[in-house]
């Protein structure tokens, strides 16, 4: 399967990352393992996680989705060479200073996540949610000292808009320090707002890799989704409702019309928009079932016409 560059990080990336906020929460340890191995078997290199992982769930405590993956890498001799891993740091893990982007948590956070992770180094560490308490020298500082002692590769930052972006490597140009070299957006067909205009020049300005996350937008662009009835019971079924308006509807039918041109399904279909995207590197997408990952093989093999690309982007005006 064809890699893209990572913006300026060395790192390289297969057109899907795996979303690993299910690990361990929607799916368990075995179906994680099968999910994680045919994901592998694909062709695809690259697991996103974070330490939160999934605190939201019933009797979590957060670190679910790391443990995971570290029994399987532990469990797959030479696995770990294999892949990219990305992991976060600087929500709420619920123990006092557990979070932000402080350098003393930070410095602690990181050795918690190489723990859960079995493994000595992290390819790509971002700063899950801006710090409005932490100066960006902090924190760039805390990633320059992780970078210097070998423990992370690279350093990205999530949910930043423009022009935090900007201060922000401006700081670490100023303080010859470590800039943020990949970005980790929300994004899909149906939200645009949050990347595309002066973020997503600004990233493509400076070479920054861009990993965007929702691309399915919890799972509407799956298609299965098209009344309330089909929310009952769903895990998601709740961040799905706010998509079931005109707007969203009316975004199915485009996509419905290029899937039944290709054979495919919306999730491909919508997957592979994102990976056509100018600024984007690779979509992230989760998985629950070892099918799913037959989707984003399909997604990274279907290539749409420059008039689907172009109905479908204007079919949110």
């Amino acid at each position: 399967m064809e890699t893209r560059k990572l913006g300026p990080t060395g790192l390289e990336t297969a057109p899907i990352v795996f979303g690993g906020n299910v690990l361990g929460w929607t799916a368990d340890e075995p179906e994680s393992f099968r999910i994680l191995d045919a994901f592998i078997d694909h062709g695809f290199n690259a697991i996103d996680t974070a330490d939160v992982y999934s605190r939201w769930g019933e009797g979590h405590t957060g670190g679910e989705s790391e443990t995971v993956i570290g029994n399987w890498l532990a469990a797959r001799p030479g696995m770990r060479d294999k892949v990219t891993i990305f992991t976060k740091v600087g929500s709420d893990m619920g123990g006092p200073g557990e979070k932000g982007l402080s350098e003393d948590w930070i410095l602690k956070a990181v050795d918690r996540s190489l723990a859960r992770l079995q493994t000595d180094v992290i390819d790509l560490y971002f700063s899950h949610w801006p710090d409005p308490e932490t100066g960006y020298a902090e924190t760039l500082g805390a990633y320059d000292k992780l970078l210097k002692a070998g423990k992370i590769r690279a350093v990205g930052a999530s949910n930043l808009d423009a022009a935090q972006l900007t201060e922000a490597l401006k700081v670490a140009e100023d303080n010859s320090l470590p800039a943020y070299q990949v970005l980790q957006p929300e994004y899909n067909l149906y939200k645009r707002d949050s990347f595309e205009g002066p973020l997503r020049d600004l990233c493509i300005e400076k070479n920054i890799g861009v990993v965007s996350y929702f691309a399915l937008a919890a799972g509407f662009l799956t298609g299965k989704y098209r009344s309330k009835d089909d929310l009952q019971g769903r895990a998601r079924g709740s961040s799905v409702e706010k998509y079931l308006n005109e707007k969203g509807l009316n975004l199915l039918g485009v996509i419905d019309t290029v899937a039944e041109a290709h054979g495919a399904t919306p999730a491909e279909v919508s997957l592979a928009w994102l990976i056509g995207r100018e600024g984007v590197t690779a979509p992230i997408a989760s998985a629950t079932s070892t099918s799913q990952v037959e989707t984003f093989a399909s997604a990274a093999a279907l290539t749409l016409t420059e008039d689907e690309m172009t109905r479908l982007t204007g079919a949110m005006h």
